[in-house]
């Protein structure tokens, strides 16, 4: 099946988070871009769904990185969610632990995180 459409969740490798909270974070991101997406761009949000909703999470060195993926995302019109941690676990509250974006067509996203590496 070839798919035209993704969602990109971008996590922090610096805080080394364990693979269940890794896991609870980028649902969070995914959760929050996909409704995001449904009010904002609703006809690119039915396509993404109706292909099966491709995701990818991928990673980057720290915050910094993170904040400045957001800000290209936005400049192009692509949905994001900076998620934040409650802290009730493994970081202090407020922490910013991963950025979800899209969905998008695939060479549109690829021009923001198509070089990072797989989560």
């Amino acid at each position: 099946m070839s798919f035209e459409y993704k969602m990109v969740i971008v996590v922090r490798d610096d805080l080394k988070l364990s693979k269940g909270k890794t896991a609870v974070q980028v649902a969070h991101a995914a959760v929050s871009c996909a409704l995001s997406a449904k009010r904002k761009h609703p006809i690119v949000f039915r396509k993404w769904f109706d292909e099966g909703q491709k995701k990818v999470a991928v990673k980057v060195k720290g915050l910094r990185e993170l904040r400045e993926l957001k800000a290209q995302a936005e400049s192009m019109g692509i949905s994001t969610a900076l998620i934040s941690d409650a802290g009730l676990t493994e970081v202090e509250p407020g922490t910013v632990t991963c950025l979800g974006m899209g969905p998008e067509k695939n060479d549109i996203i690829d021009r923001i995180t198509g070089d990072l590496p797989l989560l």
